[in-house]
């Protein structure tokens, strides 16, 4: 089950993707490339997933032995997810090319240390965004089996993600041989 949730949001984020970028791909060229194009996304979200839970294993020796393993298992979910989130939000700023606002840009721009006041501001953001979710997987049991829950639901979601993997490594086959 672990390693369905350390996959989950990355083929969650990679069908998405596909999905937004399949119209264009089908006009430009036709829609056997647009489903190609979608399968390589699958295998590298894959590759991906298999690296997430390489390093996960190995920050899960970080976690005391003492603590139960649905905790423990939920306090990485939370990491996981975590991580997961703000790297979407990083994709997302690219993709739709969002911008600040212009005042936040007119006082930043104004300042001595804009870059500082950046990095400041999001390293609080970030690090708020990964304390508070930690803190309650660690503080309260309710947390704990509610995250236990939802891993158990996700889990089944997750297997019809891994038999894409396996359509979209067939398509690659196909249309490379």
């Amino acid at each position: 089950m672990f390693f369905l949730m350390t996959a989950f949001p990355t083929h969650v984020w990679t069908i998405i993707l596909a999905l937004h970028d399949f119209s264009w791909m089908k006009k430009r060229n036709n829609s056997w490339d647009a489903i190609g194009v979608g399968a390589y996304g699958l295998l590298i979200a894959f590759a991906e997933s298999v690296f997430v839970f390489f390093v996960a294993l190995l920050l899960s020796f970080l976690i005391p032995r003492r603590w139960k393993e649905n905790r423990r298992m939920a306090l990485l979910f939370v990491t996981i997810f975590t991580i997961a989130f703000w790297a979407i939000i990083n994709q997302l700023y690219f993709i739709f090319g969002i911008s600040l606002p212009g005042g936040i840009v007119h006082f930043l721009a104004n300042s001595v240390h804009p870059l500082r006041i950046i990095y400041g501001v999001c390293l609080a953001v970030v690090t708020i965004s990964v304390v508070l979710p930690l803190y309650a997987v660690i503080q309260f049991d309710k947390v704990v089996k509610a995250i236990t829950m939802i891993m158990e639901r996700l889990s089944i979601l997750m297997i019809l993600y891994l038999v894409l993997d396996v359509a979209g490594f067939i398509i690659v086959l196909v249309r490379n041989f």
